[in-house]
């Protein structure tokens, strides 16, 4: 590296020298008949040989580099190329071992023994098991895509087949239960069914993974992409979550860039930095298409996500070899899968059938707020083991009524006829994390109506008040004054008041932490709102049973205080 940093330098000082004599060559001809450059002609030059410079770096980097689109059959490889690149360390988070953790996520993330971070471009791992072999290994696995093998390749190989073994195994396990899924979604869409590794990379096939960008699911769709792939996205369902359904979205997107590049490698990359950020490198590589010569100009990142590919289809096939065992997984082996067409919380299903309410939400991750909101439009998927599909078949009409004025506020589902709309001004204190799009997306109003309403285009701060304009039904039959004071309470907070009076026909006990109901609040959603207090509570406190209905506006006790 030293010598090429010498060689910069000297390339450097003779430019500089060329350029100061084009400079002052004129002044000293002393022929006044000469054509002489204008200064900013010169200056011009200045700049075309600063880019040349830079050019000229990164050609000799793309060719300092071991890499090759070849299979070599050599028993060892030159370390010195990867020592080329700038370090870059990478902290340990403190992340727990048992966590479901992306491999990806791990090499950038997590050091090999919590002592010390890894790079695996720069770093010079070593293998009891010989080139030659990882080579004939990788020849043999039946893969439509080419799998190289170099420095970087090797170093990824190693890292993720002996510096994790308790990760791994993890994934391995997981791998048992939903590549099979994979492996037929994309037979559906004639694309090379390898490409299933691919959920390892970005997920470590944890369905509920959320990266640091806000990328959700096992196939870490953005938002804007997710819904350019018909994902559906709301306030109670994520389709990024589910499984099956985001794989056809990826394998969709992975048709569509390699319609775009002609390369399975390529599109590979864009899945991870976009279309875009690929043509830009292809670009700057002079107008290559392949991804070995495009490399350089990859985003850091990018860079590793083919060799990643490479060295987890290694690792699935391999694994034996190299002494992992998966672990084994609490997965069902059959589930049956049951159309919903009306609103049906978990905890119905789990109080009723006997499931737990986890392994409700492992099976159906995208709903994302524990309820499947089904109506006359749309049906909505359940999925369940296999061993409780009686149970839910014998009291599906039970459990659809079970506890659901609780569950369910009637007025989200099916608004009353006897109902006028009144207009409702809300206060919102923005917490920590909040932006004004999801603000927006919470009351249901639209982002410009949001901004305009505040005069903020996009910046706000944690306890700024926001002011929210909207309509609401309320019953023609109830206290108007009742109903206009209760709605215009601070949203998202409970209204907190030593001095208020109880409801009638209750006695006063002292002061309680009161909540003003809003549309769309079940008890159970509020009781999640408060530490320490329980449906149960919320109910013992207020005096409510199970056919107790709640309307917006009306204000309950949360606990004392």
């Amino acid at each position: 590296m030293q010598n090429y940093t010498n060689l910069f330098g000297r390339i450097r000082l003779i430019l500089f020298a060329t350029t100061a004599l084009m400079l002052v060559s004129p002044l000293l001809s002393g022929q006044s008949s000469q054509k002489r450059l204008s200064r900013k002609s010169l200056e011009k030059e200045a700049i075309q040989l600063r880019k040349t410079i830079d050019s000229l770096k990164l050609e000799i980097e793309s060719n300092v580099i071991p890499i090759s689109d070849t299979i070599s059959e050599n028993d060892t490889i030159n370390p010195g190329g990867l020592a080329f690149f700038d370090s870059e360390d990478f902290v340990n988070p403190s992340v727990s071992t048992d966590s479901l953790l992306s491999i990806w996520y791990v090499q950038k993330n997590l050091s090999i023994d919590d002592t010390y971070s890894v790079n695996l471009e720069t770093e010079n791992f070593t293998s009891s098991t010989p080139d030659s072999v990882i080579i004939k290994r990788l020849k043999t696995i039946n893969s439509f895509i080419p799998l190289p093998y170099n420095n970087i390749i090797k170093n990824h190989i190693i890292f993720y087949t002996q510096k994790i073994p308790n990760k791994i195994d993890l994934i391995l396990g997981l791998s048992s239960y939903y590549l099979p899924l994979f492996e037929e979604i994309f037979d559906q869409y004639d694309i090379p069914k390898e490409l299933k590794v691919m959920a390892i990379i970005e997920s470590a096939l944890n369905p509920r993974a959320t990266s640091r960008v806000n990328a959700r699911g096992m196939w870490q769709f953005m938002y804007r992409t997710a819904l350019q792939y018909d994902l559906e996205i709301n306030s109670y369902v994520d389709e990024r979550l589910d499984p099956v359904v985001s794989a056809h979205a990826a394998a969709k997107y992975l048709k569509d860039a390699y319609t775009i590049f002609g390369d399975w490698s390529l599109a590979i990359a864009s899945y991870n930095c976009g279309a875009g950020n690929v043509n830009k490198a292809i670009r700057r590589a002079g107008g290559s298409r392949d991804f070995w010569a495009i490399y350089p100009y990859l985003p850091r990142e990018t860079r590793g996500y083919v060799p990643s590919f490479v060295a987890a289809l290694y690792a699935l096939n391999y694994y034996k070899d190299h002494g992992i065992n998966p672990r084994k997984m609490e997965m069902p082996a059959h589930v049956d899968t049951f159309q919903i067409k009306k609103p049906l919380h978990f905890e119905q299903i789990a109080e009723l059938v006997g499931i737990s309410k986890q392994e409700i939400s492992d099976l159906n991750p995208q709903y994302v707020k524990d309820i499947i909101p089904g109506n006359d439009k749309k049906t909505y998927i359940l999925q369940l083991p296999y061993n409780y599909t009686n149970a839910f078949v014998d009291k599906e009409k039970e459990i659809y009524t079970y506890k659901d004025s609780i569950f369910f506020n009637p007025i989200v589902f099916n608004a009353t006829k006897a109902s006028t709309s009144i207009s409702q001004s809300i206060n919102h204190r923005v917490k920590k994390g909040e932006t004004l799009g999801r603000i927006a997306q919470k009351y249901g109003v639209k982002l410009s109506d949001l901004q305009r309403w505040n005069k903020v285009k996009s910046n706000i701060r944690i306890g700024q008040v926001l002011v929210i304009h909207r309509n609401v039904q309320v019953p023609v039959n109830s206290s108007s004054k009742a109903k206009l004071a209760a709605v215009a309470a601070v949203a998202d907070g409970p209204a907190v008041s030593g001095t208020s009076e109880p409801e009638s026909g209750t006695k006063k006990t002292g002061s309680y932490l009161m909540y003003t109901i809003k549309k769309g609040d079940t008890l159970w959603e509020i009781s999640r709102k408060f530490d320490g207090v329980s449906l149960d509570d919320i109910m013992t406190i207020n005096g409510f049973t199970k056919k107790s209905k709640i309307m917006p506006g009306k204000k309950i006790r949360i606990k004392p205080i």
